[in-house]
């Protein structure tokens, strides 16, 4: 063996104290150690092997009869190979080189165990990773040579095959880049012939010949390295195994074994995605004809499904993703393949068996698990049939001018076929099922992945797939007995595929929404079959309104009348089921769609919202909000003239609940906090559903006339005394609530969603909404109390609508003098607030969802209201600058983008006019210098490198923001320079010759990409991941 003098020394004291560690920490004797004890071991272990000399443990610990230090002195020589490298004496790199390969081939000869080997094997590769890039390399060949010391030393097949995947795992994944990438890859191609040699003398042989593990070895050996072979070296290897696909061994390893190896070629080799129909495809597909189909009649047949089938399973699927083209093209193709059998046969059967598999009887996680795993070549299949040239000919090389009716009707006989096998899977068994929640929760989830599935299937079949779920419906409650669980599968299914389908031309729906079949529907019991009924309501609630476009007249009607009276027989069914606890929830999600989408059509029917009003205590607490919601959009959709009464009798008694709770906190506060709570939900949806619908915010409604007209008749309506009564009293219970609850998290957040749904932009605004001044002020009270995001984040929404966007892009005029005033008002009080509860050591690190929108209210203010910054008590925009500098330095991303963010902004906002401007430059005289080290000090490595996009900005605003006394590009290249080479600057791997680079291409740079990309390659330098795959792909994401 070569000497290893070279390597340093530990005393005799100090490996037995390591091997005593070790037996202590993962011997026998480990039940009488505490978890104290074990961690202290652990960490002693620790910094032993992180001394220079650790090198010394190696050979003493694998020369040990204990094999748990053996392996830790195998771990020794990993962990010292990949984390010391850069401390161990280079001259000596060799000697490491053949020491470690004759300890390893010495291991191999004495037979030590696989755990220990596979330590020494990671060794070795992290060796090579380092010794092979450089010219010369110090280790040509190294795999080749690593194999042949082995051999030499008596080292098995298999040993030399788990050799061979450790280093495909291990230097295929190594994160380098350029030359030394070539050069790692390069040596793995160079072993490819040795390794093809290796694999093929293990498999090539009769049966019975190799043992079983060798084969196995070697087909694991074949998988890992089948990223690194061409495609000519796999192709050969492909009869091999399928000829290995043999179910009639008792021993089925070799048949799961060659099973792995073909699903990995499908999906992860050169012969990926398409590849190899000649080689790969067909030759499955001759297989699957013959012995697979024998496979998959057996289980149909047995209804068990052995691991063998199971692993079929997994390949059907494997081939079908990897050649949905080729199965698409040649669906009803009669080109021959061989002996008879033509492409169109070949793959109907490959449908054929891949259906059986869908459809397994039994229940799916009850009975079987194999129907899940096809689903996702459904997908597949269907954007193949649409981007296929139909009907191959190889002969001919003009594309066809057409689709192949054959074709079109093979793939919607395959696609219905499946939508009648998956409508029977997600059938629930008769209740009782027996199973428990995770069972109950596992089917659910399957039965959301087949909605996925019958999506596909709807791009393909179209009207006829609704049509068959419509008739379907008709078949099953035309049933003396109806089966439920069979009527509630066919419900999920249309749920399923609602997204998919055109709305304006589907009127089969009008059946389905008739007495003819949810007239026939139960309505009482069978929780699970009316949930799916009120879910498909709720999903299809905007085809009501599709519908009246296109509807019959009433007297014509062969189904069941126009729109209007479908829409309220789908009324009475949700309504009756709103009083149900079972079925609530669902009843008020679908009348909330209902009303929502159908507001025009449902508007005269409003005597009938007030009975449902009027009944609105049979109904329970969690849900009112929602009902009250449903019953306000019909009310929104009425003349403004003729909402106030209706409003009146909706939102007083709100009101008045809140005022009667208010005048009770004291007593029976929990009582008081419970009813507070419940009514600012409701008083919330209400005002959800008083507001109008549109399509986007800065819609061409808002310009129309009729619009404008209408929204000052709502100006008009809000002048009524019962309306100001109500507003006014609204405002009063909110001021309450905040002086007695703000400091509660619930509350809080109830306010949160009360104040987004009751203000509204001049173009939103409703009988009851409530300006936004008032609002802001009352949020002020609060953060005095206790400064929460959730005030912050509120303030700065309605800092935003006390400036709205104009009608029209064109141009957005500065703040109107009230909204000023009342934002020099409140901007003080939540500086002090912000800069009070941030200045407590450890404050903005703990609280990064304050950081975050803090800094996001003051850019909100900033962006809207800038002349405000300056016109504050002296010293608070200063002090806020300096807290911001500091937000810099925070590791948490969102914390300091906010903060970056209002930096940048409001540097520019301040560069518009001269009057900010001259602001802004004593601005920058201030805290230009600060802000310009923060940034390079962000480039360096103390900001995360996810914002250095971000930092980039900031440099870019104050290169292109800044001139005159207050800085400008010349007095920001000073800043960097004298930063950048202070002896106070942040360690970092960039060198003097590095920042003089940086600094000059910043300078020199006259748009912000030049910019980007010296600061990028500046901060990769700094943070030391130049040449790295790493940081190239940190640069890429930027």
């Amino acid at each position: 063996m070569t000497g290893f003098a070279f390597l340093p020394t530990l005393s005799n004291f100090d490996v037995e104290r390591a091997a005593h560690l070790i037996q202590l920490g993962y011997g026998p004797s480990t039940s009488t150690t505490t978890p104290e004890d074990l961690k202290r071991i652990q960490h002693e272990l620790f910094e032993i092997q992180k001394r220079p000399e650790a090198w010394g443990l190696v050979i003493p610990l694998l020369n040990h009869d204990d094999q748990n230090v053996q392996f830790f002195g195998a771990h020794t020589a990993q962990v010292k190979v990949a984390r010391d490298w850069d401390a161990f004496p280079q001259e000596h790199a060799e000697r490491l080189r053949d020491l470690l390969v004759q300890l390893t081939a010495h291991s191999i000869a004495i037979g030590r165990p696989n755990f220990i080997l596979r330590k020494l094997f990671v060794a070795l590769a992290s060796l090579a990773i380092k010794l092979v890039p450089g010219r010369p390399s110090r280790w040509e060949n190294w795999i080749i040579s690593c194999v042949q010391a082995f051999s030499e030393k008596g080292g098995s097949a298999h040993r030399i095959h788990q050799f061979l995947v450790i280093v495909a795992e291990e230097v295929g994944g190594a994160d380098l880049l350029g030359p030394a990438k070539l050069q790692v890859q390069q040596g793995l191609k160079d072993a490819i012939p040795m390794v093809v040699q290796a694999i093929a003398a293990s498999v090539n042989q009769p049966r019975g010949v190799i043992p079983i593990s060798q084969v196995q070895a070697a087909l694991q050996t074949l998988q890992a390295w089948m990223n690194i072979f061409p495609a000519d070296n796999l192709v050969p290897f492909i009869p091999t195994l399928i000829g290995l696909l043999d179910s009639s061994d008792d021993d089925d390893s070799l048949f799961l074994a060659a099973s792995d190896a073909l699903q990995e070629i499908l999906s992860k080799s050169p012969l990926s995605d398409g590849a190899g129909t000649k080689t790969l495809t067909e030759p499955l597909l001759l297989w699957l004809d013959t012995l697979g189909s024998q496979i998959v009649s057996s289980t149909v047949q047995s209804n068990d499904v052995s691991e063998t089938s199971h692993s079929l399973c997994k390949l059907l699927a494997a081939l079908g993703d990897h050649s949905a083209l080729y199965l698409a093209a040649n669906i009803s193709s009669t080109a021959p393949v061989s002996l008879g059998k033509t492409k169109g046969y070949l793959v109907q059967t490959f449908l054929r068996l891949f259906m059986a598999y869908t459809g397994l009887q039994g229940f799916y996680g009850e009975d079987e698990e194999e129907s899940e795993l096809t689903l996702s070549f459904w997908y597949l299949f269907q954007e193949a049939l649409w981007s296929a040239d139909y009907f191959e000919d190889e002969e001919d090389d003009t594309p066809p001018t057409s689709k192949d009716p054959a074709q079109v009707t093979m793939a919607k006989s395959v696609y219905i076929e499946l939508v009648q096998i998956l409508r029977k899977k997600v059938a629930f068994p008769p209740s009782p099922t027996g199973w428990n929640k995770d069972q109950i929760d596992k089917f659910n989830v399957y039965r959301r992945d087949v909605g996925d599935t019958l999506i596909n299937a709807f791009y393909v079949l179209r009207d006829d797939m609704l049509s068959y779920y419509i008739n379907e419906l008709l078949k099953q409650l035309n049933g003396v007995e109806p089966n439920w669980q069979d009527v509630e599968a066919t419900l999920h299914c249309v749920t399923s595929v609602q997204e998919a389908v055109d709305l304006e031309k589907a009127p089969q729906l009008a059946r389905l929404f008739s007495q003819d079949i949810l007239g026939r529907l139960p309505t009482t019991g069978h929780n699970r079959l009316r949930k799916t009924a009120l879910s498909v309501i709720g999903t299809y609630s905007t085809w009501f309104t599709t519908y009246s476009k296109y509807s019959p007249p009433p007297s014509s009607s062969s189904v069941s009348g126009d729109s209007t009276s479908l829409l309220l027989n789908v009324l009475n069914y949700v309504v009756t089921a709103l009083t149900d606890p079972a079925l609530c929830l669902q009843a008020a999600v679908a009348l909330r769609n209902l009303c929502d989408t159908n507001r025009k059509a449902l508007a005269p029917h409003i005597v009938a919202f007030g009975q449902l009003h009027n009944g609105l205590e049979g109904i329970p607490d969690s849900e009112k909000s929602k009902v009250l919601q449903s019953i306000a959009s019909v009310i929104q959709a009425l003349p403004p003239q003729e909402m106030v009464s209706p409003v009146e009798a909706i939102v007083s008694p709100v009101v008045q609940k809140l005022v009667s709770a208010l005048q009770t906190a004291s007593s029976i506060p929990d009582e008081a906090r419970a009813v507070v709570i419940l009514q600012l939900e409701i008083l919330a949806a209400i005002s959800k559903g008083l507001t109008r619908t549109t399509e986007s915010l800065y819609g061409d409604d808002d310009e129309d006339p009729a619009m404008q007209a209408e929204i000052e008749q709502i100006k008009t309506a809000r002048e009524e005394p019962r309306m100001q009564r109500i507003r006014d009293d609204t405002f009063s219970s909110i001021r309450s609530i905040v002086n007695i609850w703000s400091v509660d998290a619930e509350i809080s957040h109830t306010l949160s969603d009360l104040f987004k749904s009751i203000t509204s932009l001049p173009s939103d605004i409703t009988l009851i909404s409530l300006p936004a001044g008032p609002l802001l002020e009352l949020i002020c009270v609060a953060a005095q109390k206790q400064l929460t995001a959730t005030w912050l984040s509120l303030a700065a929404i309605l800092i935003a609508q006390l400036n709205p966007p104009p009608l029209t892009y064109l141009s957005k005029p500065p703040p109107v003098g009230d909204a000023q005033a009342i934002v020099s008002n409140v901007l003080p009080v939540l500086l002090q607030c912000g800069l009070s509860a941030l200045a407590v050591p450890g404050a903005m690190e703990a609280n990064p969802d304050i950081v975050q929108e803090f800094f996001s209210c003051m850019d909100r203010v900033a962006q809207d209201f800038t002349k405000t910054f300056y016109i504050i008590p002296p010293g608070l925009l200063d002090a806020l600058m300096q807290c911001a500098i500091s937000s810099l330095a925070l590791q948490e991303r969102y914390s300091l983008v906010a903060a970056a963010n209002f930096m940048s902004n409001l540097i520019h906002r301040s560069s518009l006019t001269s009057e900010l401007n001259t602001h802004k430059m004593v601005l920058l005289s201030s805290h230009g210098r600060a802000i310009t080290r923060a940034i390079l000090q962000g480039f360096a490595g103390v900001a995360p490198r996810s914002v250095v996009p971000n930092l980039i900005e900031m440099l870019g605003a104050l290169m292109n923001r800044s001139s005159g006394t207050d800085g400008g590009p010349a007095t920001v290249a000073k800043w960097m320079q004298e930063i950048l080479f202070s002896e106070d600057f942040v360690p970092s791997k960039a060198g003097p010759e590095t920042k003089e680079k940086f600094i000059k291409a910043v300078v020199a740079s006259r748009s912000l990409k030049k910019t980007r990309e010296a600061a990028q390659q500046f901060a990769l330098v700094a943070r030391g991941l130049e040449g790295s795959s790493f940081g190239y792909a940190s640069v890429i994401a930027m």
